[in-house]
């Protein structure tokens, strides 16, 4: 008897970058945020648009899907979270009960596939299923890991009503072996933290770790009071510095994509000083707390890695939450810390949890043998030659057909032209990882502000990144773990500063993505053919966008080569010309 196919939905809803992933006897078939389809940047409310393209993927109607999950549970971490609401809501039982109810209606992804999908929800027959957000979070990178064994960490702002969670893995289960609860949160610390140096907007967290390489952490005093070390709990917060625990942390939806309220209190600018206003000159000052704050949570995280480590004796680790993102944490935990391997899948943040959810289901619920690894992004839309053909002709752009489109980009990017680059399928997460690319040379040392002036508009101080061949990494960063998603922070060989100064930080570092044959043969053959040309075996690559999300489609491409400055844009094997 044949054994029938398993087809799981995992979502991410309600959070910021919400998100859909299709599963399909334990393969990922389909995953991509809802930003890149109703173009809304970090948009959260539920992924309808996603959800439709990750059906259409995988061929199914709703009515196919056996398991639908998504990475809420409003009961999980109950204690913290009935503690919270009681001291916010005046110690009212009743008026708890009733926010309790009216979070329940607002947010229930029920109701809101019967609505987004009302012709199909007659034939829906799966099991649903509510992931708490931080086991998402761990499914997401241990179950799609190459480890069979290894110590699982996820660190975040906060998911219901936690904010880190350690565990152990192996085969197809996890073990949960400590959590951090509200009101302590590592994210959280490093949200009010750039609040305060001016940079008010959800994500902006990246900006700040750019900051900090610009300055010597000469105010750890100050952040060890604010973010202190606890034995016990792992670490706690100074509360004193702090308004979430007890006003709140106040979501707004500006066109659907979501804005995080004030989170430090006023004590917290008697220890810094008076916070810094939004488009304020940065002082020395600012730069010092920066990289103090940097410092702080790299010490910190450094501590519970190798507590960890003591709990599960692992030389793997597999990390997630939106903290994962930090790349230059990252880059430093196998050199500061007892593990000797780390992975992190490329959504690591909230966008990741639906994959999570969908793993969960798959090993964890049903409890099926694991079988995938998830090696590369490529996971979203892709679009054929004919569909950017008429895109650009509908554009009424001129472009012609190059069979080795890899040698025609290489020689353009040799001559210093700035190139949009649309291929294959779309990334899943927040790095262009060589399918939604804009690339330049990355030996031209005004080609970072030629780039930020002309299609960027990004704050001088962040820097862009090197993709690296695979093979030639090491002669430019010594021996180090892959960092095939770009999400490791390394420092440049010192003799090699000179070649790149494009894409070397201020402190000699670069967030590097090494590209593999395997992963993404195109751009690897690209970079090759740029290393014949110029003898330098990586291209500064940056996302295909300015402001808005990462480009989706041809017509997204499109829109964003016209209203910037780049000069030549390749769709597949089709280039415009420049």
């Amino acid at each position: 008897m044949l054994r029938r196919m398993m087809k799981i939905l995992g979502l991410n809803a309600y959070h910021g970058d919400a998100a859909a992933c299709l599963v399909v006897d334990g393969k990922l078939v389909a995953a991509a945020e809802e930003e890149r389809f109703n173009r809304k940047k970090h948009c959260a409310g539920f992924p309808k648009m996603a959800i439709g393209w990750c059906l259409k993927e995988g061929g199914l109607a709703l009515g196919e899907l056996d398991h639908i999950g998504v990475s809420r549970r409003p009961f999980a971490n109950w204690r913290a979270k009935i503690f919270s609401r009681l001291r916010l809501l005046g110690n009212s039982p009743g008026r708890l009960l009733e926010r309790v109810r009216s979070s329940a209606r607002a947010q229930s992804f029920e109701r809101d596939l019967a609505a987004a999908f009302p012709e199909q929800v007659s034939r829906l027959r799966a099991r649903l299923h509510h992931v708490e957000h931080h086991l998402a979070h761990a499914a997401s990178s241990f179950l799609v890991s190459p480890f069979d064994e290894a110590a699982i960490l996820s660190v975040d702002g906060f998911g219901d009503y936690a904010s880190l969670l350690m565990g152990h893995g192996k085969g197809n289960r996890m073990d949960v072996l400590r959590r951090v609860e509200f009101p302590h949160s590592l994210g959280l610390f490093y949200t009010a933290m750039t609040q305060w140096l001016g940079f008010p907007h959800y994500g902006d967290e990246g900006k700040v770790m750019a900051l900090a390489a610009f300055a010597k952490p000469a105010l750890m005093e100050q952040m060890r009071g604010i973010l202190q070390s606890d034995p016990e709990n792992l670490f706690r917060l100074n509360l004193d510095c702090f308004c979430h625990h007890t006003g709140g942390v106040e979501m707004s939806w500006n066109d659907g994509s979501p804005s995080v309220g004030r989170v430090f209190s006023p004590h917290l600018e008697e220890l810094l000083g008076p916070a810094r206003m939004s488009g304020e000159e940065l002082t020395p000052h600012h730069y010092a707390v920066a990289a103090s704050m940097q410092a702080r949570l790299e010490e910190v995280m450094f501590e519970i890695c190798r507590e960890l480590h003591r709990l599960t004796g692992s030389p793997n680790l597999a990390l997630s939450g939106g903290v994962a993102l930090n790349g230059v944490v990252n880059g430093m935990i196998s050199e500061k810390t007892p593990f000797r391997d780390l992975y992190i899948q490329p959504a690591a943040a909230d966008s990741g949890t639906a994959l999570g959810v969908a793993f969960y289901i798959q090993h964890q619920v049903l409890e099926e043998a694991r079988s995938f690894h998830m090696a590369d992004a490529f996971v979203g839309p892709e679009y054929g030659e004919e569909e950017c053909a008429a895109a650009l002709r509908a554009a009424g752009i001129e472009f012609r057909r190059e069979e080795e489109i890899e040698k025609a980009a290489a020689r353009l990017l040799e001559a210093g032209k700035i190139v949009g680059w649309f291929q294959g399928r779309m990334e899943f997460g927040p790095r262009a990882l060589g399918n939604r690319s804009i690339l330049a040379h990355p030996g031209l040392s005004d080609m970072k502000a030629a780039i930020n002036a002309r299609i960027k508009h990004r704050e001088p101080f962040r820097p862009f990144a090197p993709s690296v061949l695979a093979e030639a990494a090491e002669e430019y960063f010594g021996p180090r773990l892959p960092s095939p998603f770009m999400l490791m922070v390394y420092p440049f060989l010192k003799e090699k500063l000179g070649r790149v100064p494009a894409v070397a930080h201020v402190d000699g570092t670069g967030r590097l993505q090494t590209v593999s044959r395997e992963s993404n043969p195109r751009y690897h053959k690209l970079i090759e053919e740029f290393r014949r040309l110029t003898g330098i075996p990586m291209l500064l690559n940056t996302s295909f966008n300015d402001s808005e999300p990462i480009v989706c489609t041809p017509q997204d491409a499109i829109a964003c080569y016209r209203h910037s400055h780049m000069d030549v844009l390749v769709l597949g094997n089709l280039i415009t010309k420049g």
